[in-house]
């Protein structure tokens, strides 16, 4: 595949309207410049971008809590979904992942995003909470889905 030859480093500034070009393809309601820096400020916050052939395809944006992780947003430019490039930012979030210390990754998502539900589901992650009227722009409900990290069998 050609994920053979992404690379997920850290986003940095220059990648701003590479993010903004993907977000917004994605998302009807999307998180601008500002938020996405604002955010990026805060000291437990971790944005990574991937690249294939040093073009951005995708990027990711997490908090680190004392016993968890929580995916703020996370999108893949539209000609490059299905490839394997969320499952593979997904996959760097859980390998920060260990039993007994940080030992899941929880996100809020629109209910009316089943495709980013479905993504989800397919990561291993369930729907545990309903919050009712979550988002302020649409009065959307968001469902809390959970990922919890399961030891490897060699090691039970």
């Amino acid at each position: 595949t050609m994920l053979n030859d992404a690379h997920i480093r850290w986003m940095i500034r220059a990648d701003m309207p590479s993010v903004i070009a993907i977000e917004e393809a994605s998302y009807g309601s999307p998180w601008s410049e500002e938020e996405f820096l604002r955010v990026l400020r805060q000291r437990n916050v971790i944005g990574m971008s991937i690249d294939i052939e040093k073009v951005l395809v995708g990027y990711m944006v997490y908090e680190i809590h004392t016993s968890r992780l929580h995916l703020s947003n996370l999108a893949v430019h539209p000609e490059n979904r299905r490839e394997g490039i969320g499952h593979a930012l997904i996959e760097k979030m859980q390998s920060k992942l260990a039993f007994g210390r940080r030992n899941r990754i929880t996100c809020e998502i629109r209910e009316t995003n089943l495709a980013g539900q479905l993504f989800l589901r397919s990561q291993g992650f369930r729907a545990i909470t309903v919050f009712r009227d979550f988002y302020e722009d649409t009065n959307e409900d968001a469902y809390l889905m959970q990922y919890r990290y399961q030891p490897t069998k060699e090691w039970e």
